[in-house]
């Protein structure tokens, strides 16, 4: 099935911001969301990235959207349905030098006051 033109340019708006997010830095989905005019849509954002295609000939894809970039709002990196896709993350970011740590309760995460990425807009945005 076919997306709607709305869906396919809310995807493009995601993917084109997550591509602005400096390397070695981290954000959430909720901020993404938000920097693309969509503040109460964090989840959908996430949706994007699970269907962010492999296909290198794809527009958007896994190699020039840093998908490793986004983890949610507590700054944990969020489970995924494989075993070894939040470790596949944290790996992803640690090539890019951020440091990922495990808390209490198993989970990854990373320190937003030393990696978060924050703008109140996108970069392209302020260049206009």
């Amino acid at each position: 099935m076919a997306r709607s033109d709305e869906a396919t340019a809310f995807f493009t708006a995601v993917y084109a911001a997550i591509q602005e997010i400096p390397h070695g830095k981290v954000t959430s989905y909720g901020h993404i969301a938000k920097l693309i005019g969509t503040p109460e849509r964090p989840r959908q954002v996430g949706i994007c990235l699970k269907h962010l295609p492999q296909d290198t000939d794809a527009r958007f894809n896994h190699e020039n959207v840093p998908w490793q970039r986004v983890i949610n709002a507590k700054g944990i990196i969020s489970p995924r349905s494989q075993p070894s896709g939040a470790r596949n993350q944290a790996a992803a970011l640690e090539a890019e030098g951020v440091t990922v740590t495990t808390d209490a309760l198993g989970e990854l995460m990373v320190d937003f006051s030393e990696f978060g990425w924050f703008p109140d807009v996108l970069p392209s945005e302020v260049e206009e």
